[in-house]
């Protein structure tokens, strides 16, 4: 097996290498070749090093270069090069992550970070959690440690005795939460149409004053991280709120929950720590390899409630065992890369990486505002959206810069208009890359260029 391993460090390695000077979307070319994976499965195997040669040379081009410096699109942080190690030793491994005894090491590594993401994160010290694949499945496990919490409260078993004939829970939500949290709430049969929406203001906070009146039969959604401006909800007033009526509170924090690891960026999470169960995604901001959900929940006997079953030849007494606290039994050991980034970048780190991200945030926004562009958000975050006029013009816009390749932006419609949408989240992302990349999109929007007919 060492000549194969071997093989792939160094593709990997070269891959990784040619990241900062490929163009960002793959050539037409690239695209093209993929065709010729397309074929009958084959009567006879063939040599791994051959499959892997083939994998490289025709997957490899045909790659998005998300995990470059210049991928502006979604909120998808590159993964740091310690935690792709970590992920290919944790690969060799094999490891089942479910069990204690399946994977000892990863039970350890996985109670070792929550404890350290509680702190790091500013949530309750005694706060338990689960490692899930990713926002949605990590709000979906809040959630139901909510609807378990709530519908116990009444004396009701919804693991057991399922919905049907449930004191029925009411799900408030603000206009702009996340698709995710719909999503769940659709799976978790709570509706994803039944919700009350709350308005929200320029940015997408949810405006307190016009909460509805909250019970101990509801569920409130907050947003730690609006997903095109960066805004927060304002969790102080709405927790206190809760609080007072017995109400839930989750947060999807999918990004925006790691702002308080910064000191400059946390007062945006002010009142957060109040909530009942929180979800975020270490492959965004801690740049870790997908995929890599986190659901914590104030009291993680909710959680294990929700997510746990037992049989006999998975009994375990006397330790936290892993798949009590998630959706899926057997899983991969992403606990190994969580806790490696951690380990690697420290308290000061994390915050340095989340500050930096955020101050290139700034420099695009005060670059486009300063060539006559619209910046139609409050730069909080990470998050930054640009007008370059009308609807038509934008889109053009950022069709010539995602053909152009030097970065890659995506759209987006914010409240009616159609904007370009740039989302600063990897670590390899320099000042340089940040210029670079503004003087494509500046060139590209001038008169004339790839922003007109």
């Amino acid at each position: 097996m060492d000549p194969l391993l071997t093989d792939a460090a160094a593709r990997a390695g070269r891959y990784l290498e040619a990241l900062p000077g490929r163009r960002v979307a793959p050539s037409p070319g690239a695209l093209a070749r993929l065709a010729t994976l397309d074929e009958p499965l084959p009567e006879d195997g063939a040599p791994a090093a051959s499959v892997l040669a083939l994998l490289d040379e025709v997957g490899s081009p045909a790659t998005m270069a998300s995990a470059g410096p210049r991928f502006f699109g979604f909120v998808i942080g590159g993964s740091l090069p310690v935690t792709v190690a970590a992920s290919w030793l944790a690969a060799a491994w094999d490891q089942n992550a479910g069990l204690v005894v399946s994977s000892p090491v990863n039970a350890a590594l996985e109670a070792v970070t929550l404890r350290w993401l509680a702190g790091l994160l500013g949530l309750p010290p005694a706060c338990g959690g689960g490692f899930v694949t990713c926002a949605t499945q990590a709000n979906l496990s809040g959630l139901a440690a909510a609807r378990h919490a709530l519908l116990a409260r009444e004396g009701w078993d919804v693991e057991g005795q399922g919905l049907g004939g449930a004191p029925p829970l009411r799900v408030v939500v603000g206009e702009e939460a996340h698709v995710s949290v719909l999503k769940a709430l659709s799976v978790l049969g709570l509706g994803r149409e039944r919700v009350v929406r709350v308005p929200v203001d320029g940015q997408g906070r949810m405006r307190a004053d016009r909460l509805p009146p909250l019970d101990p039969r509801t569920i409130l959604c907050l947003q730690a991280g609006n997903v095109n401006t960066g805004a927060f909800d304002p969790a102080a007033e709405a927790c206190e709120r809760a609080r007072a009526a017995g109400a839930w509170v989750h947060v999807d924090g999918a990004f925006g929950l790691w702002a308080a690891a910064s000191p400059a960026q946390a007062p945006l999470t002010g009142g957060l720590s109040s909530a009942d169960s929180w979800a975020t995604d270490a492959h965004k901001w801690l740049n870790v390899p997908y995929d890599s959900g986190l659901v914590l929940v104030r009291d993680a006997a909710h959680l294990r409630a929700a997510m746990s079953t037992d049989a006999a030849y998975l009994q375990q007494a006397g330790e936290r065992v892993p798949y009590q606290y998630t959706p899926d039994f057997s899983r991969r050991a992403r606990g190994v890369e969580v806790w490696a980034a951690l380990r690697h970048l420290g308290r000061a780190g994390v915050a340095a990486l989340v500050e930096r991200c955020c101050r290139h945030a700034r420099r695009f926004a005060e670059g486009l505002s300063r060539a006559g562009h619209e910046v139609l958000n409050e730069v909080v975050l990470n998050q930054v959206l640009v007008s370059f006029g009308g609807d038509a013009r934008t889109r053009r816009v950022i069709a010539a810069l995602q053909e152009d390749g030097t970065c890659w932006c995506g759209g987006t419609v914010w409240q009616g208009r159609t904007a370009m949408r740039i989302s600063v989240s990897s670590w390899a992302t320099t000042d340089e890359d940040v210029e670079r990349s503004l003087e494509a999109m500046l060139r590209l929007a001038r008169p004339g260029t790839g922003g007109e007919p």
